[in-house]
């Protein structure tokens, strides 16, 4: 077999990531190489890292998942495929199915060079590029392990379950995914406001440990390098959940954060405008940044609490920006018998989310583009 360097033959990368690196940084969830190949069988250098979470990866082939496994620590060869007919083109995805880290435990997965006894060809070309934000609902937290299941461990999250490589497969869309479990618009489940997803949109992978920077993590994305079509934002569960959890202290700052309520249980009507303004705020931050995209905030998997207040904030943000290429989605909430490990939707609840949001694309985007959903 022959070793190929990743600047040595024609990838599709998946994700953002510093190009400039003579490895591809699989740095959270849905990142990797895709390619086309002609050969028995095709491996990959891998090398990896971690303190506590070990990374979970995934093998498509031909548009198919064959395989999904963890990676333990240092350097290693993994086969993708093995026995093929080298006289046909075989079609390999190779992903990171676990989200970034931002924790500190720094998860680090990098591919360093492929190997094989074929040919590697074009690689794969896609109709549409989508841009997915969210939680841990985009992180595809309960997509895997069973409904009794509460450990909160990697394999449990996954990408190839999730409603986005659903969207992305019926659409043959090109699908990159900013997600974090815990996290919101304005605060995180716990009311801790550092972890909120605006404050990192700007960066490659600000959500990554800070060991990640070596690979390009904490640098400024370039937005003109990759314009998605359709960006859509799926935040405000997290937030709701603030107003039913104690206050956090900043442990740097000493400062006490809570999302409150009214003496009858009912949101604030403060804390309220501050979640409003917070997603008023990132979508002038996602349109300055994607000028021809259009945006739509998705909202319900797990709830309605925010869905006036999120609507609202959409509403409001059209009217006074004259920006009407935005549009608002509720999202069928996730019944009991669909949820997944966890008390997240399972992948059930994933296919009717995929369903909902399709049809949506459909009447706003891109007319009768789509495939069935399987």
């Amino acid at each position: 077999m022959r070793y190929y360097g990743i600047k040595d033959v024609k990838l599709k990368n998946h994700g953002r990531m510093d190009l400039t690196l003579d490895v591809i940084p699989m740095l959270s969830n849905g990142h990797g190489i895709e390619l086309n190949v002609a050969a028995s069988q095709l491996w990959v250098d891998l090398e990896a890292d971690y303190k506590e979470f070990e990374p979970w990866a995934a093998i498509e082939i031909n548009g198919d998942l064959v395989s999904r496994f963890m990676i333990d620590r240092g350097s290693q060869k993994v086969c993708l495929f093995a026995g093929r007919d080298p006289g046909r083109i075989t079609r390999v995805k190779f992903y990171r199915e676990l989200q970034a880290m931002s924790d500190g435990s720094g998860t680090s997965l990098i591919i360093r060079g492929l190997m094989t006894d074929g040919r590697i060809l074009e690689p794969p070309v896609y109709d549409h590029k989508l841009e997915f934000i969210g939680d841990s609902i985009s992180s595809g937290e309960g997509t895997y392990g069973a409904r009794q299941d509460t450990d909160w461990i990697p394999a449990v999250m996954s990408y190839s379950r999730t409603y986005i490589n659903l969207i992305g497969q019926a659409l043959n869309a090109e699908c990159r995914v900013i997600s974090q479990g815990g996290w919101g618009v304005f605060s995180g489940w716990d009311n801790d406001r550092r972890h909120a997803i605006p404050r990192v949109y700007d960066k490659i992978c600000g959500l990554a440990s800070p060991s990640c920077d070596e690979y390009g993590a904490g640098k400024d994305h370039d937005f003109g390098s990759w314009m998605p079509e359709v960006i859509l934002i799926n935040l405000g569960t997290n937030d709701s959940e603030g107003f039913r959890q104690p206050p956090f202290t900043d442990p740097v700052t000493g400062e006490v954060y809570k999302l409150n309520t009214e003496r009858d249980g009912t949101f604030l009507k403060e804390d309220v405008e501050r979640i409003v303004s917070a997603a008023e705020g990132f979508l002038k931050k996602v349109r300055k940044n994607n000028p021809a995209s259009h945006i739509v905030w998705m909202y319900g998997m797990l709830g309605y609490d925010l869905g006036a207040a999120l609507s609202g904030a959409v509403l409001r943000y059209k009217r006074e920006s004259g920006d009407d290429n935005v549009s608002y989605l509720k999202l069928p909430d996730t019944a009991e018998e669909d949820k997944g490990s966890n008390g997240h939707p399972g992948f059930d609840a994933h296919k009717k989310a995929a369903g909902v949001i399709l049809d949506h694309l459909k009447e706003y985007v891109f007319g009768d583009s789509q495939r069935e959903i399987t």
